[in-house]
């Protein structure tokens, strides 16, 4: 049994389309971020980065002690090593999987993030910072879209790699037009009606009603107003 430790955000929404689409048991733990959850004692012992997703394994492969599990690629790279499942068992088609994975947690997810803030809850709007985030945005889409141009998956078979990226392709919210970007368009529709990925994306909605709804000012001071006083002061 797999506790998750989740909430609904690109990342969060990365383990519920991996478990889901493996059956490998789990259950929920919501972690609000918006309220502060992420600083409960018992979490950070899990996550001690106070952030979503984390896990806690309750039966390893190695038949030990749990093993807690933060970072979101970690974790998929974790799951799919202890399940055999959405990564590829040939050496070289699965370095070419981490190697994407990578790819996802380094500059997709950083970049769309920063587009995010920047575009969306900043106090100031500030246009140097909105452009180039935009544009960085912009780049990766291209990227993954010619990566796209003749297979239907990043690796060829849906994998982890397109689970890790799927989440933070998000072309309105991040001013992109997706009419630009013919196969990364296709991909996205086909991972998007993937009956898991309905489950999990049902999940989000059933614990987050408000889901996409914006920020208030109290949520947006514990989520962007942190510091190495957060970090200290956390017990």
């Amino acid at each position: 049994m797999i506790d998750l430790y989740y909430w609904t955000t690109p990342n969060g929404h990365k383990m519920t389309m991996f478990l889901e689409e493996t059956g490998l048991p789990y259950t929920i733990h919501p972690i609000n971020i918006g309220k502060g959850e992420q600083f409960q004692p018992a979490f950070l012992q899990i996550s001690p980065n106070n952030r979503i997703p984390a896990i806690v394994d309750h039966a390893p492969a190695d038949g030990g002690a749990p093993i807690a599990m933060f970072e979101s690629g970690a974790i998929l790279l974790y799951l799919a090593e202890k399940t055999g499942l959405l990564i590829p068992h040939q050496s070289r088609s699965k370095l070419d999987c981490v190697q994407w994975l990578f790819w996802q947690m380094a500059n997709l997810g950083p970049m769309a993030g920063q587009n995010h803030h920047f575009g969306l809850y900043a106090p100031e709007k500030i246009p140097y910072a909105i452009d180039r985030y935009v544009r960085e945005t912009g780049r990766l889409y291209a990227v993954l879209d010619k990566r796209l141009a003749d297979r239907e998956f990043i690796v060829g078979e849906y994998s982890i790699a397109d689970i890790a990226s799927y989440p933070w392709v998000q072309p309105e919210r991040q001013k992109q037009n997706i009419g630009e970007f013919p196969n990364l368009k296709r991909w996205k529709d086909a991972i998007r009606e993937r009956p898991a990925t309905l489950r999990a994306y049902a999940l989000a909605k059933k614990i987050n009603p408000s889901l996409g709804v914006a920020r208030t000012q109290a949520e947006k001071k514990i989520l962007f107003g942190q510091s190495q006083e957060t970090v200290r002061s956390a017990h």
